[in-house]
């Protein structure tokens, strides 16, 4: 069975209104890539590159989804290995549909949210305010700083990192997934005493443990699975297209 690209597209777009999002600028949300127009299979993966190109043709995919797409980096000349992952995507019909940030903010689908459930956090609160927006979400709880780091070990099976700077008991904890740790006091500022994010700088130590918040890092790739798995099982369902997700973690 098929489904239409563009009917595909256009679900995502109802969906996650990149439109309303002010992003990074080589985030490029949207279709990035166009194929034939038909879509059989679809594929889930962190990061456009090319190892996970390869391993998304070999998966028989026609349609990528990616929270990382190709625009990160200066783009051009296409040669070396950027001509060999162009080459892929053409010789093997696969398009390519990249969110970012607004992936990392839908309310049901999102990588805060759907981290947020793996840890047992519920009743969430707008949290994290950047970019016109918020991008996060905030929770009242009452859990022990190790059983939260240990949650998080569980949800994303990567060892987070630990910085102790706020209270042994977490009563309110903030998440932004992905790289945010350079932007702690964003959280410290909105009352969290606990921020979940996925990476920051050595800096970001000392400046949590001045601030008197736990910061918890549980990996920058690790934390931004939860997202594409779940727009993938989303389209997967309403179209019904088989989807497969893509591991290629990073360890970052």
């Amino acid at each position: 069975m098929s489904v239409s690209l563009v009917n595909i597209v256009q679900q995502c777009e109802l969906l996650l209104k990149p439109a309303s999002f002010t992003d990074y600028p080589a985030a490029v949300n949207g279709l990035q890539v166009q194929n034939n127009g038909k879509v059989t299979r679809i594929a889930a993966a962190v990061d456009a590159s090319l190892n996970v190109i390869q391993k998304v043709v070999a998966s028989g995919a026609d349609l990528l989804l990616v929270h990382h797409g190709l625009f990160w980096s200066p783009t051009h000349p296409w040669t070396g290995r950027r001509y060999q992952l162009l080459r892929l995507l053409l010789d093997h019909n696969l398009a390519v549909y990249s969110s970012h940030l607004p992936l990392d903010a839908h309310p049901r689908l999102g990588n805060n949210v759907q981290l947020a459930q793996a840890l047992n956090l519920k009743r969430p609160k707008p949290f994290f305010f950047e970019k016109g927006r918020h991008l996060g979400v905030q929770y009242a709880s009452q859990v022990s700083r190790a059983e939260l780091a240990q949650r998080l070990e569980s949800a994303t099976g990567n060892k987070p990192v630990v910085i102790p700077g706020g209270p042994e008991i977490c009563r309110r904890i903030g998440i932004v997934t992905g790289g945010a740790g350079e932007q702690l006091m964003i959280a410290a500022n909105e009352g969290v005493d606990t921020f979940i994010t996925g990476e920051g700088k050595h800096w970001t130590y000392a400046l949590a443990e001045e601030a008197g918040i736990n910061v918890l890092y549980g990996g920058h790739y690790a934390t931004e699975t939860f997202g594409v798995k779940a727009l993938a099982a989303q389209l997967s369902k309403k179209f019904s297209v088989p989807w497969v997700f893509i591991d290629h973690p990073t360890g970052l």
